[in-house]
């Protein structure tokens, strides 16, 4: 008896128990194995053992989340519980430490034991809310220099006459108040956001370049989430090496048959953003979806000089190719900032030994984002000040830089 996992429908898995194995472990060279034509893929349930020739496994095999096999390879290992210089963290969702003294004093607690110098809150704080926010932390004489918060975008309504208006003058309100910028703003721009009139608001859509204006204006930058990881737009079938996550939840599938945007149009209309306010700057959440393609990454730095990127989110990428991402952060060491998205403590360490050591071959924290092992991409100290400090400081005029190494 043989069992075999096949697709039975997208995002599924279909356990089938077959007989048959005799045809599949009995052909090829030396009696073992099914022979295939060059180029060919082995057949379901089976894994080339030679050149062209496929073979099933005796055994029954696991399925993907319980294949978990003990990694045995001996090499140096270099723990980093704090980051080496101190870090703000540009993609902080922290919003809910800021609604009393207590959990301002718990915040803290934690990026003390992080080295997290700065967090810079992206959860589209706006108007009273804001007020709040900014008087709490002004009030605290050991955070009152560590928090900083974007302020937001409220979409509903646009096109709708007077929207444009109402906007930049809440922008300018929040950035009275003490907001230093916009963001996050979320995926669902493009992607999902509607207009007054019901039609699908695109990114590069006219009636918002007001806003974009007014933040140049008023120097903040914008800080944007756009689409999710080009896998999310493709099949889900086993090629897809984003199968686990997309199985796991049903709101990241973008892919044939959803009606949403493709990927390319939905960074096409970002990318024409860019271009039409050079003025304005841009700060593209998880690196815009690119590090599993870092040359079109460098193409925009080098065609968009108000572009920044914030890398949250995908140290899986920049973790799997360690010269590439290495030399990748030298050429473009002032167009990167260091941010994390979800604040779970736990999972920063992760971040500084990727980072800062050249450690082979270690453990992800999420095993739905990703399969492989990660390697320490050893940036140097003026790289790593600048991608953990100094580059969030220049584009921000808001944010201290007394108390961070020079």
């Amino acid at each position: 008896m043989r069992y075999r996992f096949m697709a039975a429908t997208a995002g599924t898995v279909a356990l089938i128990v077959s007989t048959q194995t005799a045809p599949l472990a009995a052909q090829g060279r030396g009696g073992r194995g099914t022979p295939i034509q060059a180029g060919e893929q082995c057949p379901p349930g089976t894994t080339e053992i030679r050149p062209r020739s496929c073979m099933a496994p005796e055994f029954p095999a696991p399925s993907i989340i319980d294949y978990r096999p003990r990694n045995t390879l001996k090499v140096p290992v270099h723990k980093v519980p704090k980051a080496k210089f101190p870090a703000i963290d540009y993609h902080a969702h922290v919003g809910s430490f800021l609604n009393d003294a207590a959990g301002l004093a718990n915040l803290s607690a934690q990026m003390d034991s992080l080295n997290l110098g700065m967090m810079v809150v992206a959860d589209n704080i706006s108007g009273d809310r804001l007020k709040q926010a900014i008087a709490l932390v002004s009030a605290s004489p050991t955070m009152k220099n560590r928090i900083r918060i974007l302020t937001g975008i409220r979409f509903n309504g646009v096109g709708s006459p007077g929207w444009a208006d109402a906007t930049v003058k809440q922008l300018e309100d929040d950035v009275a108040a003490g907001a230093v910028g916009v963001g996050e703003i979320g995926k669902g721009f493009g992607l999902s956001m509607r207009k007054a009139d019901g039609s699908l608001l695109k990114i590069d859509d006219p009636e918002l370049d007001p806003v974009w204006a007014a933040a140049a204006r008023l120097g903040m930058p914008i800080f944007i989430h756009t689409a999710e990881p080009e896998e999310f737009f493709k099949p889900i079938d086993f090629n897809n090496e984003r199968w686990l996550e997309l199985s796991l939840f049903n709101d990241r599938r973008n892919g044939p048959g959803t009606g949403r945007p493709t990927f390319d149009d939905l960074m096409a209309q970002r990318d024409n953003l860019f271009r039409k306010h050079p003025k304005t700057t841009f700060v593209v959440a998880h690196m815009g979806w690119h590090t599993a393609d870092l040359a079109r990454l460098g193409t925009m730095f080098d065609e968009m000089p108000n572009l920044t990127a914030e890398l949250g989110a995908v140290l899986y990428d920049i973790g799997r190719q360690p010269r590439a991402a290495h030399d990748f952060f030298v050429k473009y060491q002032d167009r990167i900032l260091f941010g994390k998205d979800s604040f779970q403590p736990e999972e920063y360490p992760y971040y500084w030994r990727v980072l800062e050591t050249k450690d082979d071959y270690f453990d992800y924290y999420r095993d739905y984002h990703a399969f492989w092992k990660l390697y320490g991409i050893n940036l140097p100290d003026d790289v790593l000040k600048k991608v953990y400090y100094k580059n969030a400081q220049r584009i921000t005029k808001g944010l201290p830089t007394a108390g961070f190494p020079r």
